[in-house]
């Protein structure tokens, strides 16, 4: 880690693989340094489409997501302010586990709501780092695959909660990073 940048561990959930077409339906959050520090919402769909599959493996139901869930816009206006608090005036990094999913429909909804993110328009993959720093193929960057040392402590594996997956991913990360210093100076 460096006094220039902060982690941001970044899960989502939604009805569908891509962004406008499918609703993202649930966000968490946590820094990878102080992981007390979260964030968590369940989103107001923004259309009737979905993926069968998807809502079966979050087990959200649309309907009730009308009903209860937070505006999209609110949302991501909580989600702005909740990073550039925590980040203190430094640059703030979105990291996820096979992040392409999640930071595409992150940033399509900080855009369509806020018309700007304050990630920038790049996110760090948890899956892709692992891979430069041990040379290991694709396949190997599974988390099931990963070497007891780089396990979380928190038990099970990704669950399909958004928070509950930030978590779980975001000390995966540090776990990394703390593998990098001690593997390059």
């Amino acid at each position: 880690m460096n006094d220039r940048e902060i982690y941001f561990s970044v899960d989502i959930e939604a009805s569908g693989p891509i962004p406008g077409e499918y609703s993202m339906l649930s966000l968490g959050a946590c820094l990878v340094d102080a992981a007390d520090h979260t964030f968590y919402a369940e989103f107001q769909p923004i259309c009737d489409r979905f993926v069968p599959a998807a809502l079966e493996v979050t087990g959200f139901d649309l309907r009730e997501l009308s009903a209860r869930g937070q505006l999209p816009m609110t949302v991501m206006q909580n989600l702005f302010d909740w990073v550039t608090v925590e980040s203190h005036g430094v640059s703030p990094v979105f990291v996820g586990f096979n992040a392409g999913f999640d930071w595409s429909f992150v940033n399509w909804y900080f855009h369509k709501f806020l018309g700007k993110n304050p990630f920038g328009v790049a996110p760090l993959d948890i899956k892709a780092y692992y891979m430069g720093l041990t040379g290991c193929s694709w396949d190997e960057t599974r988390s099931s695959k990963l070497p007891e040392s780089l396990k979380p402590s928190r038990t099970g594996k990704m669950r399909h909660n958004a928070l509950s997956d930030a978590l779980y991913q975001g000390e995966i990360f540090r776990r990394m990073m703390e593998l990098r210093t001690k593997l390059l100076p």
